[in-house]
């Protein structure tokens, strides 16, 4: 396989829309809570998300509304603005055993600290482990679109993660999110094992040798 350095946005939007294809839970009992936990506690690697209620009032912020964990078959929407940051959620945050994936994660946890204090564990950043494999690009969309020759829809990143019942197309956004951090760590991880990738060539020295060629 060979990997692009980079994508473009005009390149981005001919592609096909990703879509979570498992099931969905939302989380927002006790009882909702700690069958979602022992599920996921059973899990080696999965993948993290978390959506905020958009502010368009100058000084105005909330704290995080979701947080989304999602394995290969199932993702669960944990509606924080409901539940609080649970302690069994913080334990599987903190569990050392379990590799949790995601991108701009330091960003998702200062918000979650604001719920709770904990030290969060295992933890892949994305966009530390991407560049090894030659990307060059940081966002989750052109990554996954570099990888996978589809995208991800952006249409829900602002809206209403507090509503009182989140839309079936915020619950697919939000799965969808935390499904692809983890597809796209797989991949590397098993490209990575097997060898089976090559990084493109820099554009520039590429430009070079072609012009080279024809001198």
């Amino acid at each position: 396989m060979i990997i692009k350095r980079s994508i473009s946005k005009e390149e981005i939007t001919k592609l096909p829309k990703a879509a979570f294809p498992g099931n969905i839970h939302v989380i927002q009992t006790e009882s909702e809570i700690e069958k979602a936990i022992a599920y996921l506690s059973s899990q080696q690697i999965l993948g993290i998300d978390s959506e905020t209620r958009p502010s368009f009032t100058k000084g105005q912020s909330h704290k995080v509304a979701l947080l989304q964990i999602s394995s290969e078959e199932f993702c669960f929407l944990f509606r924080l603005n409901l539940t609080g940051l649970p302690q069994s959620l913080i334990e599987l945050l903190e569990n050392p055993s379990i590799i949790k994936v995601g991108l701009s994660l330091r960003d998702d946890f200062m918000m979650l600290h604001k719920r709770a204090p904990f030290k969060q564990q295992a933890c892949i950043e994305l966009q530390d482990y991407v560049p090894s494999f030659g990307i060059q690009d940081k966002s989750l969309q052109k990554i996954y679109g570099i990888l996978f020759d589809q995208k991800i829809s952006k249409s829900q990143r602002l809206s209403n993660w507090e509503a009182d019942v989140l839309s079936d197309a915020q619950k697919l956004y939000a799965a969808t999110d935390a499904w692809t951090c983890l597809r796209i760590y797989k991949l590397l991880q098993e490209l990575k094992d097997t060898g089976k990738f090559e990084m493109a060539p820099e554009e520039e020295s590429l430009n070079a040798d072609i012009s080279a060629e024809h001198s």
